[in-house]
């Protein structure tokens, strides 16, 4: 296993890259579970049948100088620069990114720390945009991503809040964009559509329903709002008539004024 670290590291090292494609380091954790030598706990956890507890490593190995050591910013035999950045706590070794140990969170961000604020009901770290300002459901963060079912709170990709509360990993939000427009979760809009509910306005004025259907009504529940509706009927779509959304679902059966006499 230490020849096949050497020899990545040697790869790493000609390519202009330190460490691993997840961190640029310039040393390997000792994995106290294993007692193998992997670049990062990601690698480890990629390779073995078991997960490596980041705040149980202990030791490190250069790969200048291969001494095993114990956890630090710097070689203590050829000096070498383990990480710009380092937590003490977490054992995170990479380029600086204004990293920032949250508390609260138990683990390192990327920064900068002035721009971000420790929700304590979601239990994430949010940049400081949203404080105050999204809906707040208790720890949020502990939840995996509906998307693609991995663990949100310690992935490496930023979370996007939705205006629903619900947390998506960024990327799985701008892919369920190119296919939907609602949380997988709540089935709330993702994002402002009034825009959108404005231009299905005039689609609705302009195409007129044939005339056995003009008298149809029928019950909706919003998305959006959670209210309940009476609207008349259309293909294209029926409006709530308290928040003025499409995103509605049908929770009754179609009545005509005669049906209702």
């Amino acid at each position: 296993m230490a020849a096949s670290a050497r020899e990545d590291g040697a790869r790493g090292q000609a390519q202009g890259r330190r460490g691993c494609e997840h961190y640029d380091r310039g040393c390997r954790l000792k994995a106290p579970c294993c007692d193998k030598l992997y670049s990062c706990r990601l690698c480890h956890d990629n390779s073995e049948d078991h997960l490596l507890d980041r705040f149980k490593v202990k030791e490190v190995q250069c790969i200048n100088c291969e001494k095993i050591q114990r956890a630090q910013q710097t070689c203590e035999e050829c000096s070498t620069l383990f990480g710009e950045y380092y937590c003490s706590m977490c054992h995170l070794f990479d380029k600086d990114k204004k990293q920032y140990h949250c508390e609260n969170c138990g683990i390192c961000r990327i920064g900068p720390k002035e721009d971000f604020f420790h929700c304590l009901k979601c239990n994430l770290c949010l940049t400081i945009n949203l404080q105050g300002k999204h809906k707040c459901i208790e720890n949020v963060s502990r939840q995996n991503c509906p998307i693609c079912l991995e663990d949100i709170h310690t992935s490496r990709i930023v979370a996007h809040v939705l205006p629903c509360g619900h947390l998506l990993h960024r990327t799985c939000y701008e892919e369920m964009l190119k296919e939907g427009y609602r949380c997988p979760l709540c089935m709330h809009s993702a994002f402002d559509m009034t825009r959108y509910w404005r231009q299905l306005d005039d689609e609705v004025a302009h195409t007129p329903m044939p005339s056995e259907y003009q008298n149809m009504t029928v019950d909706i529940l919003c998305n959006d709002c959670n209210g309940k509706s009476t609207v008349q009927f259309h293909i294209l779509g029926m409006k709530c008539n308290i928040c003025e959304s499409y995103n509605t679902a049908q929770s009754g059966g179609c009545r005509t004024s005669v049906d209702q006499q």
